[in-house]
């Protein structure tokens, strides 16, 4: 009686969805409801930004899920943000689904909604279609790639500038399903990640009452460029980075070992060869090189204590306990450097900053390279698991996990079925593998091959060894287990194992862009 209960549900509020094909194992027993969804990302945020990755900077909410949850040291996602997004929505690479319209695969809310769950998104979609016409219920944010933080429009307010842009063209916003391009909040007040949060709360107040889970999505802009944050904000860091981001990659490599978040068997990466040495800048350069740190590490302490808003949100309603809450970042730290205001300093509306590789170098210590490669520093992230009824307080696990893992978890939690169909047309299947036994504690059967893929960036992983290739580069070869740095090309010494790595990718992107 139950099932057909929840087929019936399931049928009446998808309408067009017909599913089929993987099994649902429910985790929720009688006794206890499945659990609300609380996925938070942060954008171009690097592996060591945060406190309990290694950063100095003030992350207390995301150290407190770390300290009471799971962190992984091997978490991949897609090293740039659109196809992290196709990625993590859908469980299927992006290259598979559409990398900017996911319309061979079913996102997340699609799956969840018809299984009984409220559906919402505040922060940036980065995707053709809006959240609204793929299975979300409300929505609020960027449904674009960047933008102005206090302003994303194209029109000056009152008393301000013109907002500091990348281009010409505005950005497309949306408010539930209506698009708006050119966003000019009235409100001098606005600033896009407490606007988010905002909006999370909003919603949370407003469904606390319904029987219905609630997965809230909640991706931030910060800290992607441009470098805009409240004076008091940056006041907090002034001055503090003067030290240099060679001595600020040294104390994170240190700070890493000291918390248990890398082995010190492992050398830190050395500066890269696009960034000076500190020791070479002039005094003036040093004072507008801490700023750009500090408007960045400003954006990111905001996204914190936004984070906290939300969850304490989840606490007041009741839901918090019964609360799987996960947080990531889409990619790597950013070595781009749009700087459209090269005379107005990072930080104001007016201004369109970036930090450029320097301190990007140094927010993905110990790890080599940026955001768009497909180096460890370009696809790594910082996840962090919360869920006090599963996951066991203080653990960190070393098992490697990927984007592709997050949908197959959400749909065994919750009990969910993928869609064979939607609207008649033919879906992907996810690729990916749950989570459940990695936060239960147990030891997970490991992935096969993963695959990595985006302009000219291309990388394969199988079991230790990780082939990697960038533009016109020959492929390279790393054992993680011997290497976690990517330091010692062993390409040469193993043509056999880059032949057959080769393969894997080859015939992977051969069969990943063929259409159903």
């Amino acid at each position: 009686m139950r099932m057909n209960r929840r087929r019936f549900l399931r049928t009446a509020s998808a309408g067009i969805l017909s599913t089929v094909g993987l099994p649902s194992i429910l985790y929720a027993r009688k006794d206890q409801p499945r659990p609300n969804i609380l996925l938070i990302m942060a954008d171009d945020m690097g592996y060591s930004d945060i406190g309990c990755y290694g950063g100095e900077i003030n992350t207390p909410n995301l150290d407190n899920l770390a300290q009471n949850g799971m962190r992984f040291t091997q978490f991949y996602n897609c090293a740039k943000c659109s196809p992290t997004r196709a990625t993590l929505l859908t469980g299927q690479y992006d290259q598979a689904v559409g990398t900017n319209d996911m319309r061979y695969g079913a996102t997340f809310a699609e799956v969840l909604r018809p299984a009984g769950y409220r559906t919402i998104i505040s922060g940036k979609w980065h995707q053709k279609p809006l959240p609204t016409t793929r299975g979300f219920d409300r929505y609020f944010g960027l449904a674009d790639g960047c933008c102005n933080y206090f302003n994303p429009g194209t029109v000056a307010r009152p008393g301000e500038g013109p907002p500091g842009r990348k281009q010409p063209a505005p950005r497309r916003w949306a408010i539930e399903g209506k698009a708006i391009m050119g966003y000019v909040p009235q409100d001098k007040s606005f600033y896009t990640t407490d606007a988010f949060a905002d909006y999370a709360v909003q919603r949370l107040e407003q469904y606390k009452n319904e029987a219905n889970p609630i997965l809230l999505y909640l991706p931030f802009t910060a800290p992607h460029y441009p470098l805009h944050a409240w004076p008091e904000d940056i006041a907090k860091y002034r001055g503090k980075y003067k030290i240099g981001w060679d001595e600020l990659r040294k104390r994170r490599y240190n700070r890493q070992i000291e918390i248990g978040m890398f082995d010190p068997k492992f050398p830190c990466a050395p500066r890269d060869e696009k960034v000076p040495a500190w020791d070479s800048l002039t005094d003036t350069q040093k004072d507008e090189q801490d700023l750009k740190m500090a408007v960045y590490a400003a954006m990111i302490d905001r996204m914190d204590r936004a984070i906290g808003r939300v969850i304490a949100k989840l606490k007041e309603i009741g839901r918090w306990q019964n609360t799987l809450t996960l947080f990531l970042s889409d990619n790597g730290g950013c070595a781009e450097t749009p700087d459209t205001t090269p005379d107005i300093p990072p930080g104001p509306v007016e201004s369109y900053r970036a930090v450029g590789p320097t301190w990007a170098n140094a927010s993905n210590t110990p790890y080599r390279k940026y955001k768009s490669s497909d180096y460890e520093g370009g696809n790594h992230t910082p996840f962090i698991a919360y869920w006090p009824a599963v996951i066991k307080p203080g653990q960190i696990t070393d098992q490697v996990a990927h984007l592709i893992d997050i949908m197959p978890t959400f749909m065994e939690i919750a009990g969910a079925d993928y869609p064979d169909e939607i609207d008649g047309k033919k879906l992907k299947k996810p690729v990916g593998k749950s989570l459940l036994p990695v936060f239960r504690g147990e030891k997970r059967k490991p992935h096969d091959v993963l695959y990595w893929q985006f302009g000219q960036a291309k990388a394969v992983r199988k079991g230790d060894l990780k082939l990697v290739k960038f533009g016109d580069a020959p492929w390279e070869l790393y054992d993680l287990v011997q290497d976690r740095t990517e330091m010692n090309n062993i390409a040469a010494k193993h043509p056999d194992k880059v032949r057959v790595l080769t393969g894997l990718w080859e015939q992977w992107w051969e069969n990943s862009r063929s259409k159903i």
